[in-house]
């Protein structure tokens, strides 16, 4: 399975209305602190812009509200994924990524059999606390290596700018937040993202990272 290179995360059904039709091939929608009855509201929007652009919508956390809206994608951190239900999601037809920040949480995940894994943060981040430091590019060869054959998902203060690295080192996609939403013209920076990422789609899925030397 590939996963498009440039994966967005918006916080609000706005933001994908607003980007998605610039092009972005792959979303994922994660709202905290509001209802249920909002965040359901948020993904039925979200569900059919993305549907309209022909886009990969990707559910943060809400797994009972995702089965219920019928999405197809669902993304867990360690915490949600030891309080899901993984039989109802994969009952329910939702493929599923996982965050992981350590080696510990990466064997986690990958015993859930994961679609795809995220690694982060792979620079320092300001969008929110982490009690994990920044991992490097080199952490993303390891997780390249530990991974397998599962797709791997770089996060963390990524940048147009740091993209040649990350993807050298054998991630499939990178994911962005502030880089785009705290841009003072997202837009222009989400057609960015989408023409830097642009060479590696045309790519064919790698089993090791390129080595430079």
């Amino acid at each position: 399975m590939r996963l498009d290179p440039f994966y967005l995360i918006v916080d609000s059904a706005d933001w994908i209305d607003r980007l998605i039709p610039l092009g972005v091939r792959l979303v994922q929608l994660r709202i905290k602190d509001r209802s249920e009855a909002e965040i359901a509201a948020e993904i039925r929007r979200a569900k059919a812009t993305c549907a309209a652009h022909g886009a990969t919508l990707v559910i943060n956390d809400y797994w009972r509200l995702a089965i219920e809206e019928g999405c197809d994608w669902l993304h867990l951190g360690q915490e949600d994924l030891a309080e899901a239900d993984l039989s109802a999601i994969r009952a329910a037809g939702l493929k599923l990524g996982l965050s992981t920040h350590d080696p510990a949480e990466l064997s986690t995940a990958l015993s859930a059999r994961p679609d795809y894994v995220a690694l982060g943060p792979v620079y320092p981040t300001i969008l929110k606390a982490m009690r994990w430091a920044p991992q490097g590019l080199e952490r993303i060869a390891e997780w390249r290596a530990e991974a397998g054959t599962v797709p791997l998902v770089a996060i963390g203060g990524l940048t147009v700018e740091r993209l040649p690295g990350v993807f050298a080192q054998g991630a499939d996609s990178a994911a962005v937040v502030t880089d785009i939403t705290r841009n003072a013209n997202p837009e222009r920076r989400t057609l960015e993202w989408i023409a830097a990422t642009q060479p590696y789609r045309a790519k064919a899925p790698h089993s090791e990272p390129e080595h430079h030397g």
